[in-house]
């Protein structure tokens, strides 16, 4: 017997509402308002809500879900037509010459692949494509099956022609996978035209995928909780706050496979061609562009607790979040006085 369960989402909003009339210097109090324009759809296989908080501003969110979906369009794995779909399709024949909006998420998707050395790697498809996990079709491959796949695995084997602007897959039966980050992209894009739009408060959630822009109408941070990965959503392990930030989760809990007993879940090894195993529940990323918070979560997961922290504490501009099976919480140096837990059965490790 097989059970598949899913959770869209790895963090959840705690939005305090403020007064205009307390907004701070660097806004006009009366550009702003309190009960925000909303939109919501499914797109990207997830909930995605926008909020909008400038006045006279809510025509900027057709403008952001059109640019969703076209995005979508391109960079999808799953559906003929799309640029990444194409590339798959021609894998082992002939390059692709693709639009400037796929050329960055795939360029930045392989410097984060060899940065990670491989424990993340965006020609992963193979691998997501026979486990199949968060479809109805998910399954438990066969070892023989791994074992067959695991050689076409290799970002190495990824050849990018900036003069022509086209990716080709050097092997066939490669398939590009842009999970891990093509969201992330996409969520930058929506920051860009937002401001292009003359936004300047705003909360936009990519399923998961969040990015506070501003402050609150008061003039303070927004405020940030973090998903406990073991209970429902909604029910958070601690808070941050955040300005002008990006915060994104990847978790074994987001969307995982049970199979007689036995859990599997969707963050894959492409070394092992099984999910990664280890002490992380999960892992989050504050930084200033959600590209890099997007791959980063993905790849500190990958590197597990110890070796984790060790990489990000070596980078700028972004910090984490790590949550152990066990309940013990660690973060990084620069989220020292600006987190703390909401829920008393996890400690947090200074």
């Amino acid at each position: 017997m097989k059970k598949q369960i899913g959770i869209s989402l790895m963090l959840l909003m705690l939005i305090i509402a403020g007064c205009s009339k307390n907004a701070d210097s660097s806004s006009d109090a009366s550009s702003l308002i309190s009960n925000p324009y909303s939109e919501t759809e499914f797109l990207l296989g997830t909930v995605i809500t926008i909020k909008v908080y400038d006045k006279d501003k809510e025509p900027a969110l057709d403008k952001v879900f059109d640019r969703i979906e076209v995005l979508e369009q391109q960079m999808t794995a799953n559906e003929a037509g799309s640029e990444v779909a194409e590339i798959n399709e021609q894998a082992g024949k002939d390059p692709v010459e693709v639009s400037e909006d796929v050329w960055q998420v795939i360029k930045q998707g392989k410097d984060y692949s060899e940065l990670a050395e491989g424990s993340f790697d965006i020609a992963v498809g193979p691998l997501t494509s026979l486990w199949n996990i968060g479809m109805d079709d998910a399954r438990k491959p066969l070892q023989e099956e791994i074992d067959d796949i695991l050689p076409l695995i290799d970002y190495k084997k990824i050849e990018l022609d900036e003069a022509e602007q086209s990716v080709m897959l050097t092997e066939s039966s490669m398939r590009l996978d842009l999970g891990a980050i093509a969201k992330g992209y996409i969520a930058d894009e929506v920051i860009e035209l937002l401001e292009e739009e003359g936004v300047t408060t705003a909360v936009v959630d990519l399923g998961g995928n969040i990015y506070v822009m501003g402050n609150q109408t008061s003039g303070d941070p927004w405020v940030v909780g973090v998903q406990n990965p073991f209970l429902p959503m909604g029910e958070t392990v601690g808070r941050l706050t955040a300005s002008n930030q990006s915060i994104v989760t990847s978790g074994i809990y987001e969307r995982f496979l049970e199979v007689e007993g036995e859990i599997y879940h969707h963050l894959l090894n492409p070394q092992t061609g099984y999910p990664f195993e280890g002490e992380l529940a999960s892992v989050s990323v504050i930084s200033e562009h959600s590209i890099d918070g997007d791959a980063l979560s993905t790849l500190l997961y990958s590197k597990g607790l110890e070796e984790g922290l060790d990489f990000i504490q070596q980078m700028q501009d972004a910090e984490a979040i790590f949550v152990t099976k066990d309940k013990n919480v660690y973060i990084t140096d620069g989220l020292a006085g600006n987190f703390e837990l909401t829920d008393e059965e996890f400690t947090l490790i200074e």
